[in-house]
């Protein structure tokens, strides 16, 4: 299912193999809640190399519903995708107020935003959505605590969350389909060596660290992930759940982590912000209104292939809709090219190396040209 190939102090190379296609790790995954890509088709996933995808069992058990999803033996034909697709189990909706009714030990209560009709979720009745929804991973339901609120409240929210960790594994019956546990702890170290110890004790096939990235900060998320990591066995895959900026990716991927998502490279393209191998730049600013050049001269992707920084600012500046297309494409090419220099580093032991000169180039010297290449 998981198998390491290679290691570069702690940042690896493995491949994961799911019932739809291998994926080479580590690598990123974009966010396709209601089982789209915001702006992007399947064509447009592929043509830049994307390998697999997260949509959410919770949002498409209410639209389009189980029964449409059925007719189609599954998300992948209903969506045209036949690559790796991962399914989250509504954990991140409880941080929601819109979303999060109630919640006891036994199930959480979600306001269907569709009907504002209350409905309760059981971690039994996630497993059996995942299941119906037919997806390569599931993960389990977990409950997802505000960062900030006090360390028994967040002491509590981890004990749900393995409680419902062990009820999500009992009933999960698909034996096609992958499931993944989630630890939890906020920041403090004690609670997260302990989740880390709990879920990796269970028979998951891979191990998430979920609550992070929400308000934080990058040095307790660092920590955070340092103190689980070393508690997880080194041969399941390991996922950090919402984090997808350009430098907490390599700084993460040095860390030992495998998987990732977020809608990071897709909500920065929505508002003009753009990578770069110089660093990201505002698209939309002045500068640019006569700019000829590519968005990024060292990019092969297809917006850079054919338009200049002019044209595409030109997009964003009179609110074309395809701006946002455009953006998303060159974004998530991005971080999927960053995804494969990292493997090919960490292939010929050059990960710290890799990472020290990206971040320089990056971070640094964003007014003149990189030396970083996407070969």
């Amino acid at each position: 299912m998981f198998k390491l190939s290679s290691e570069d102090s702690n940042a690896r190379l493995g491949k994961l193999k799911t019932k739809s296609s291998t994926v080479n790790t580590p690598f990123f995954m974009p966010i396709a809640t209601k089982g789209s890509v915001k702006q992007l088709s399947p064509d447009d996933l592929n043509s830049i190399n994307t390998e697999a995808i997260i949509a959410n069992a919770f949002i498409l058990s209410l639209k389009p519903g189980l029964g449409v999803i059925n007719s189609f033996k599954g998300i992948h034909k209903f969506m045209n995708w036949n690559k790796t697709i991962f399914t989250d189990s509504g954990g991140f909706q409880i941080l929601s107020k819109s979303f999060l009714h109630k919640h006891s030990s036994h199930s959480v209560h979600f306001k269907n935003p569709y009907t504002g009709q209350i409905q309760s979720y059981t971690p039994e009745d996630v497993m059996d959505i995942e299941k119906a929804i037919n997806s390569d991973v599931a993960m389990v339901l977990d409950f997802v605590p505000h960062y900030g609120t006090d360390k028994q409240y967040i002491a509590d929210c981890t004990s749900l969350t393995h409680v419902w960790a062990e009820r999500c594994i009992k009933h999960h019956s698909h034996s096609k389909q992958l499931l993944f546990g989630i630890c939890q702890g906020g920041t403090f170290k004690d609670l997260r060596e302990n989740s880390a110890k709990v879920i990796n004790s269970l028979d998951f096939d891979g191990v998430a660290l979920g609550g992070l990235g929400i308000g934080e900060g990058r040095d307790l998320m660092f920590n955070s992930i340092k103190c689980s990591t070393k508690f997880i066995d080194k041969n399941k895959p390991r996922y950090l759940m919402g984090i997808g900026s350009p430098e907490d990716l390599l700084e993460c991927i040095s860390l030992g982590i495998d998987c990732f998502d977020s809608r990071f490279p897709t909500m920065n393209s929505r508002h003009g912000s753009i990578f770069t191998s110089n660093g990201k730049i505002n698209i939309e600013k002045s500068q640019f209104k006569n700019d000829s050049s590519p968005i990024d001269e060292n990019c092969k992707c297809p917006v850079c292939k054919k338009f200049s920084r002019a044209f595409i600012h030109h997009l964003y500046k009179t609110h074309e809709p395809i701006s946002e297309r455009y953006g998303s494409i060159h974004n998530l090419f991005f971080i999927h090219n960053l995804m494969s220099n990292a493997r090919k580093a960490i292939k010929n032991n050059e990960f710290n190396y890799f990472k020290k000169d990206f971040l320089k180039n990056y971070k640094f010297n964003k007014n003149k040209k990189s030396s970083f290449s996407y070969s």
